[in-house]
């Protein structure tokens, strides 16, 4: 399972953009991005050119962090989107985008990936009717995905709607956001992803 070992603040604010690593302190005037608009260090607020490559490998980095892997992994769903039929990119997005972990961070009992993650791991996700601690786990069409838990958990879950209840909706997943539960009614496709994600770098940085 993929650890940070520092500020998720600092990775947000090196990618100069909102990462939504940090659950509900994303979305107050306490972000590190709203209060200092520069990368980290002592170098931080100065001008930066980047070449072409740092420009893919900032790409690629961004992309890491938004989805909680580490790059063996990544480099593993990148050469299985490479082997699938259509977009290379489109296709890894959408690999990502299937994963459990990612899955229970869409219907929004968690607030964060990092924290959808803990919720798997620790065994309270039942995906047709059988218990799955696997974050990477892939979803596919027809999957019906249960979110469990304690009351305590629950009151957790249902915070955590309230916060994000004005996203937009995700339009692969049919949610029951009352009953903590969803049904994949599709892959996700690129045009289901909001984040500001060039996924064309990424390709040309692997491709090399």
């Amino acid at each position: 399972m993929a650890r940070t070992h520092t500020s998720v603040c600092r990775l947000c604010r090196r990618e100069k953009m909102k990462l939504f690593l940090k659950g509900t302190r994303c979305y107050t005037p306490k972000c590190a991005v709203e209060k200092r608009e520069y990368v980290p260090g002592m170098h931080g607020q100065n001008r930066q050119k980047l070449s072409d490559y740092g420009v893919q490998l900032r790409e690629k980095q961004k992309v890491k962090r938004i989805y909680g892997v580490l790059e063996r992994q990544f480099k593993f769903y990148f050469k299985n989107a490479s082997r699938s039929k259509g977009v290379t990119g489109s296709a890894l997005l959408s690999i990502l985008e299937k994963r459990l972990d990612n899955v229970v961070y869409r219907i929004g009992v968690a607030a964060s990936r990092s924290e959808a993650r803990q919720i798997v791991r620790h065994g309270h996700v039942v995906v047709n009717d059988r218990q799955v601690n696997i974050p990477s786990f892939g979803v596919k069409v027809g999957d019906k995905i249960q979110v469990n838990g304690t009351d305590k958990m629950k009151e957790r879950y249902k915070a955590a709607l309230e916060q994000t209840k004005d996203q937009k909706k995700v339009e692969w997943l049919d949610i029951d956001a009352a009953n903590f539960k969803a049904t994949v009614k599709k892959l996700p496709e690129r045009s289901d992803i909001q984040m500001p994600i060039q996924e064309q770098l990424i390709v040309e940085l692997y491709s090399k």
